[in-house]
């Protein structure tokens, strides 16, 4: 048989529905000496027919350089993608299809299927799931598992400053060397959430939370921390046509236990002799309400806070106990479907009852009334969508603490911060963000002494993380994050990288 003979049977096998028998005498053909883009169309369509996804894109494509066979290798190659599980790549090809000109009948059926796909990822969305499953009847109980376990190392774990410095607080003048020591730990983070659905829009729940770091060498165990947290509270949910409201209430009760250390050697500090390493574990509890309500592409919400912070008592040092409350009222609106832009106002005070403000000198008198700050925050964030599983965001927040006493300690601080999200496929999420803040002091001074400069502070953090989900509720995760502080105050500069692998379980 000649090669157009061998591609004429091919033809009639494939009508009959016998791809691989047709693929066979495709191949002969091509042995044959026949090289033409429709041999290689009608090879990759075989090959398509028959589930065999990458040769056939192969195909596809080279007959997709021939001008005539364009239009329809395009529109081909995207339900070859689709099939294969790419929906992504077969709308690219899809898209192709659609902006040629040479084929009206093409580009129709291209749009359809744009338009399908489109459909189907807007039911498959996370967040349209979400509403979707609230919109449907509550079950009476709802039981929420979290937990999290791993490996990590910590590069610095007092955070130490690398470097000799002169500690000009104390009057000796002392050259201090800080050790910088580095460790493994374990991160730990475990939660439980149980809800009450007891009307259709509300449920009342209660939910338990506990995180911390453990440190593996006995020499680092001062660096441990765990946080445990109680809340209870109620949440309402209700969405009608454009418009949706959320309101979260809750008392929350905290108690967090750290080692109050000296970044230096990494030992617990002391006053006179008397060891205060546990003045820093404190006990927190107070109501915390927030609430947003949703109008079209434009939604208003509002935080309220009010928390009393019960600090551990350590006799010879005045204690942290403070009081702190928050107002913060935000503006959101959606400029289109990928794209929004938010504005928050947050007003807030810590008021301590013992430790004394801060003179202008730089020195802290016991009989000075309580420290007082107050803050009052603007921000600005803006999140765009990519694609349906790409996004970034940029923020920007102007903080400003007022010191209430003699305004020793107040600052402006500036804060930029990045963020992008990136779902690869449905078993990968890659995730980063970074902040960097800037703050401005017109007041103190470099280790609290007026003979040094006036004190400099910049902050910057960088975090990545990386997930495969192996089941919908086991995921495996590498995660690391960056810290570093830079200032004149040599005993607060360091700098910090911990990473750390880990398995996350959840239930819901």
């Amino acid at each position: 048989m000649s090669a157009q003979e061998l591609f004429d049977d091919g033809n009639r096998l494939f009508r009959d529905d016998l791809y691989w028998a047709a693929l066979l005498r495709y191949q002969q053909a091509g042995e044959a000496g026949m090289n033409t883009a429709l041999l290689h169309y009608n090879t990759g369509v075989a090959h398509f027919k028959a589930g065999q996804h990458i040769r056939a894109r192969e195909s596809l494509e080279k007959a997709a350089r021939a001008p005539g066979l364009a239009p329809i290798a395009h529109f081909n190659l995207g339900l070859n993608a689709y099939a294969a599980g790419d929906p992504n790549e077969a709308l690219r090809w899809f898209r192709s299809a659609y902006d040629q000109q040479e084929n009206a009948q093409i580009s129709a059926m291209a749009r359809k299927a744009i338009l399908r796909i489109r459909k189907q990822q807007r039911s498959e969305d996370p967040v349209v799931q979400r509403v979707e499953r609230e919109q449907k009847k509550k079950d009476a109980f709802d039981l929420d598992l979290f937990g999290r376990v791993g490996f990590g190392n910590d590069t610095n774990v007092f955070r130490s400053p690398s470097e000799p410095y002169i500690d000009f607080a104390d009057p000796t003048l002392p050259l201090v060397t800080p050790v910088v020591q580095s460790g493994a730990f374990l991160p730990v983070d475990l939660g439980v959430k149980y809800t009450i659905n007891s009307y259709r829009f509300e449920g009342f729940y209660g939910a338990y939370r506990m995180s911390g770091s453990y440190y593996q060498d006995k020499e680092l165990q001062d660096a441990n921390q765990y946080h445990h947290e109680l809340r209870i509270g109620n949440e309402y949910y209700r969405r009608e046509d454009n418009r949706k409201r959320e309101v979260y209430s809750a008392f929350r009760i905290s108690q967090h236990d750290t080692t109050y250390y000296d970044p230096d050697d990494g030992l617990p500090r002391t006053s006179g002799g008397v060891d205060i390493g546990d003045r820093m574990n404190y006990t927190r509890y107070g109501p915390d309400i927030r609430f947003r309500q949703t109008y079209n592409n434009f939604s208003l919400g509002g935080v309220a806070k009010a928390y009393l912070y019960d600090y551990e008592r350590v006799e010879v040092v005045p204690s942290y106990d403070h009081e702190f409350f928050l107002l913060g009222i935000h503006t959101q609106y959606k400029f289109a479907p990928t794209s929004l832009l938010r504005v928050t106002l947050e007003k807030s005070s810590r008021r301590y009852s013992e430790r004394p403000s801060f003179e202008l000198d730089g020195s802290q008198p016991i009989g000075n009334s309580p420290l007082r700050y107050d803050y009052l925050g603007l921000s600005l964030l803006a999140r765009q969508r990519i694609t349906n599983n790409m996004w970034f965001g940029f923020e920007y927040e102007h903080l400003n603490r007022e010191d209430r006493h003699v305004g020793y300690h107040d600052y402006v601080r500036d804060h930029y911060e990045m963020e992008f999200s990136w779902s690869p496929g449905a078993r990968f999420d890659f995730e980063v963000s970074g902040y960097y803040r800037n703050y401005k002091y017109d007041n103190a001074f470099a280790f609290n002494n007026p003979a040094l400069p006036g004190k400099i502070l910049d902050t910057a953090r960088a975090d990545a993380a990386f997930s495969y989900h192996m089941t919908p509720q086991l995921s495996l995760i590498l995660d690391a994050r960056y810290d570093e502080f830079t200032s004149n105050d040599t005993r607060i500069q360091y700098d910090r990288m911990r990473y750390s692998l880990g398995v996350i379980w959840q239930l819901n």
